[in-house]
């Protein structure tokens, strides 16, 4: 009897601050449950993270608690390769010969780009750095290396899968077919946690405001002050309107996410009851939730067991990278005098 083959799927994350509630039910959460499903490649995107100055001594920090936070959120070695980006230099690479493939006008409209490079020419003047204008075609390499056939991205994400897919059938157009073409997988649920203090906007690593952000390392205090905190209204009724209540929606989802259960299902649990019943709901959810991970955590941060996955993960990595290289490159004419 054949076996039938996983398609392959392709994720990351950039250590560029503490992992965020967000973070967890938005990809890593999904990524957990994929790894069933798929051939999973996770990798945490520290190459991506130098697009933008880093203090190497906290980048090394947030390397090092997002590997132990995704193993204790439930992925697992045996069945996900999840391994450091620049472990696995064919990235860089292959990066840089899609960069001759690619064009400064596509590049320039990609929204992040515009996004990121305002707020660091707000922050350094008029430095932007060149690594911001072609994040892009990292991104590209990074799915492109390994065939992954889906990409599970947010909806701010899409734009970079498209640009991928326009670059892998631009190269297959020209040189024969070298890649396979990604399709973006976007949450049905369209999952989307909101700043606690401003619930109009993204729940964001970035924010200023740590009233604003649940991280998954807060302690349970910590996060029932966060949520008591949390901005709502005066009217005093659970009520799913994201449009009119968008802080009572946000707790909502968060809650319904956490326990998986429907918006109905909630607002029917909640009836009669006051914006205090929601919070301390919320609370107790969350705490439920991220306790066992943070005792897992505890036991993964300082454990040799990690550096050993992320190293064996690597070996296998480069290994389907240096085929997928070679191939770009007998295609491009890079290797010399050799098929």
């Amino acid at each position: 009897m054949r076996v039938k083959m996983k398609e392959k799927m392709i994720t990351g994350i950039t250590p560029s601050g503490e992992m965020t509630l967000g973070n967890y039910l938005g990809a890593i959460k999904r990524a957990v449950e994929f790894q069933d499903e798929y051939e999973l490649y996770v990798f945490i995107a520290n190459l991506h993270a130098i697009t933008i100055p880093q203090d190497k001594e906290i980048l090394r920090k947030n390397t090092k608690e997002i590997a132990a936070l995704y193993f204790a959120c439930g992925l697992d070695p045996q069945k996900s390769t999840v391994f450091l980006q620049s472990d696995v230099l064919e990235h860089a690479q292959l990066g840089w010969i899609l960069n001759t493939q690619s064009s400064i006008g596509e590049l320039s409209r990609m929204t992040q780009f515009k996004d990121k490079s305002s707020k660091t020419k707000a922050q350094s003047k008029d430095y932007i750095p060149a690594g911001l204008f072609t994040y892009p075609t990292l991104m590209a390499a990074d799915i492109l290396m390994y065939d992954a056939k889906f990409v599970p991205v947010g909806i701010d994400q899409k734009q970079h899968v498209e640009l991928t897919r326009d670059l892998a059938i631009r190269v297959n157009n020209k040189y024969g077919t070298v890649f396979q073409i990604p399709e973006p997988l976007i949450s049905k649920d369209k999952i989307k946690i909101m700043d606690l203090q401003d619930p109009t906007k993204k729940m964001s690593k970035s924010s200023t405001n740590q009233k604003a952000i649940i991280y998954m390392l807060d302690e349970p205090k910590v996060i029932e002050a966060k949520i008591k905190a949390a901005i709502t209204d005066s009217e005093n009724l659970i009520k799913y309107d994201p449009k009119n209540k968008p802080g009572v929606a946000n707790l909502m989802t968060i809650y319904t996410t956490l326990k998986k259960i429907t918006i109905k299902e909630a607002e029917k649990h909640w009836q009669g009851k006051n914006y205090k019943d929601l919070k301390d709901d919320v609370t107790a959810a969350l705490i439920e939730t991220l306790k066992p991970i943070q005792q897992r955590y505890k036991q993964l941060y300082n454990s040799p067991e990690v550096e050993q996955w992320l190293k064996d993960a690597a070996t296998k990595a480069q290994y389907e990278a240096r085929k997928k290289l070679n191939k770009v490159q007998n295609a491009l004419g890079l290797n010399y005098n050799r098929k």
